[in-house]
């Protein structure tokens, strides 16, 4: 197969860069539906905004004070697998998301479709767009907000949600800089071979087709296109969900195209990194006081 009949298959692919470029993410404003007990230094919410025609809740947090000339920098979070059923706005990644707040961020941590009471299906953040668009639409609805600085603009994404960060990164230039977290970022090739194939285990072959056409549908075969937006990468050497090796196949593959990338390895850290919890987030507070 040359290698443009190549990018025609890939480009028909509703996950694939060139179909979400197709689309608009208009976002909406941000609706308050409830307000819940304050942090130390900012406000909490439980929001919605539209995305793909669906109602996606989430929670907002906004320092209190006078925001700064042309207003607060913000962070959109995205979160790892959870079982959509399970899910609570409110529950999940609080330690993560203060961190950020009390350090002076807007925060906007989408539940995406499916999750908790938002509408639509949940069909996972590998095949199907829709997370993807849910935290395109997330970013729109935040620089919507009038107590935003919308060039001041980035994202935190853990296991799952570093790759629809990666993703969205591609797609909206105004997200200016990524913390990823154990994150599932290894090339589409990579993820199809090493990823849930670890003991005994065969690990499926791939041909060469198969591989050009994987490695041509993951985002990382465009990363020159982040065209110097930085990116910082946390990992821990034990994590049992999402392997180690992700992370280095990222970070060669940034320092390939040219790309700034910060890589923290941490020796023995779990999925949540929760024996480094404390040094990982202020890396990442002091990586986004740097970039954003």
């Amino acid at each position: 197969m040359t290698d443009a009949a190549l990018q025609a298959a890939v480009a028909r692919q509703p996950i694939s860069l060139a179909a979400l470029r197709a689309r608009t993410y208009p976002g909406s404003a941000l609706t308050v539906v409830r307000t819940l007990a304050a942090g130390s230094n900012y406000t909490r919410q439980v929001v919605s905004y539209q995305s793909d025609g669906l109602t996606i809740y989430a929670l907002l947090t906004v320092p209190r004070g006078t925001p700064p000339a042309g207003g607060w920098p913000a962070i959109v979070f995205n979160h790892g697998y959870i079982p959509p059923a399970e899910y609570r706005t409110t529950e999940r990644y609080v330690a993560y998301q203060d961190a950020f707040a009390r350090a002076g961020y807007v925060t906007l941590k989408s539940d995406y479709r499916g999750h908790g009471s938002s509408q639509g299906t949940a069909r996972g953040g590998y095949d199907d767009p829709g997370y993807t668009i849910d935290v395109l639409n997330a970013a729109a609805s935040v620089k919507k907000d009038s107590r935003v600085n919308a060039r001041r603009l980035g994202m935190w994404g853990h296991s799952m949600g570093g790759q629809l960060t990666l993703r969205a990164m591609l797609v909206d230039p105004d997200i200016r800089a990524a913390s990823l977290w154990a994150g599932v970022v290894a090339s589409y090739d990579v993820l199809a071979t090493d990823w849930r194939a670890q003991g005994t285990e065969a690990r499926p072959a791939l041909d060469s087709l198969n591989r050009r056409y994987l490695r041509a549908l993951s985002p990382n075969a465009a990363l020159k296109e982040l065209r110097g937006r930085p990116i910082q990468l946390h990992h821990g050497t034990a994590d049992k969900d999402v392997p180690y090796s992700f992370q280095k196949n990222l970070a060669d593959d940034l320092r390939a195209a040219g790309q700034p990338v910060e890589a923290y390895r941490y020796v023995g850290d779990n999925h949540n990194l929760s024996g480094n919890l404390r040094t990982a987030l202020s890396r990442s507070v002091a990586f986004f006081r740097a970039n954003l």
